[in-house]
């Protein structure tokens, strides 16, 4: 009788023990209650199909049924048509999809087009052109080109970094937050555009930097802002971290984690805060764990700058 319907003979006789001391036991589980209808679908069922047999998708069936007074979701529209047996639209260009309202374009950013002719204009970002005196005279243009930061016919590198410092200067964390802001003139007039970049140029734009100009453009900045006549930080203070690494060099020495409470492999960084402007600098270094000279050049932008060397073995109390 087991082999008869799939069990072992052990399990067998523990379903024969089970039934004799609870013969009343109930050996068919009730099928589970529930809807067996869909009072929202159903009504509408026979208009989603002649919709998304006009190639409507399930957002624009969506947005057609909730003009009509019916709500129905996306989702709920999916599990309909899952059910009809048609699948996922595929991917339709421009002139096949309904007439919607959609973003506006904007123009190809192009320095050719940059309009100079006098004219008034509105922008939220005006306290950027308190900055254009000193970039003006320091040769921002002149500087880059020597540097060799790359550039095009159309976004010439000084452009470029005049985009990207605008965002910087009014204070966006990241590059693809310029999409709320491309229309802006003012904006784009800082740069020296006829529009601001799309985030995908400004993204990638230090991707295409070598590495050897950074040096190089440091030393030009930190000579061009020692002519303007600021005042020039000559202690810094230094906060130590570490950055931990979880890869497999072995040439990444360990160092303690605060934070976790052990050692491991990490990069050890500091920070250096210019202890008299309270500006904090940009240092460049590559020191090993148990090097004790540690030489650095600090500058920051339209603030103060200077050079310091410091013998130390551990980090100072930062501001």
């Amino acid at each position: 009788m087991a082999k008869r319907f799939g069990y072992t003979p052990g399990s067998f006789r523990v379903l024969c023990h089970q039934f004799r001391h609870n013969p009343q036991r109930p050996f068919f589980l009730l099928p589970q209650k529930g809807p067996h209808s869909a009072p929202k679908r159903d009504p509408v069922r026979d208009q989603v199909i002649a919709l998304r047999k006009q190639n409507f998708s399930i957002y624009d069936i969506s947005a057609a049924l909730k003009a009509e007074g019916q709500s129905l979701s996306p989702v709920a529209i999916s599990l309909l048509l899952k059910e009809e047996g048609f699948a996922r639209l595929p991917r339709r260009y421009d002139d096949e999809r309904p007439d919607t309202p959609r973003p506006t374009a904007a123009a190809v950013t192009d320095v050719r087009r940059l309009d100079l002719s006098p004219r008034q204009l509105r922008t939220k970002f005006g306290g950027l052109f308190l900055f254009v005196p000193y970039l003006a005279s320091i040769s921002f243009d002149d500087l880059l080109d020597e540097a060799g930061l790359p550039g095009s016919r159309k976004i010439p590198a000084a452009q470029a970094m005049r985009a990207l410092l605008a965002l910087k200067l009014f204070g966006n964390a990241r590059h693809s937050h310029v999409m709320g802001a491309v229309f802006d003139e003012g904006l784009a007039l800082f740069a020296g555009l006829n529009v601001m970049p799309k985030r995908a140029f400004l993204t990638e734009y230090s991707c295409r930097i070598d590495p050897a100009c950074y040096p190089t453009l440091m030393r030009l900045w930190h000579d061009a802002i020692s002519t303007l006549g600021l005042q020039q930080g000559t202690t810094f203070d230094l906060d130590f971290h570490t950055i931990p690494f979880h890869g497999e060099d072995a040439l990444v020495q360990k160092h303690y984690v605060s934070k976790r409470s052990r050692r491991q492999k990490g990069i050890l960084a500091f920070l250096a805060h210019d202890a008299a402007s309270r500006v904090f600098c940009y240092p460049m270094d590559n020191c090993a764990k148990r090097s004790t000279m540690m030489r650095f050049s600090s500058l920051s932008p339209i603030g103060s700058s200077g050079q310091a060397s410091c013998l130390r073995n551990s980090s100072s109390t930062p501001n």
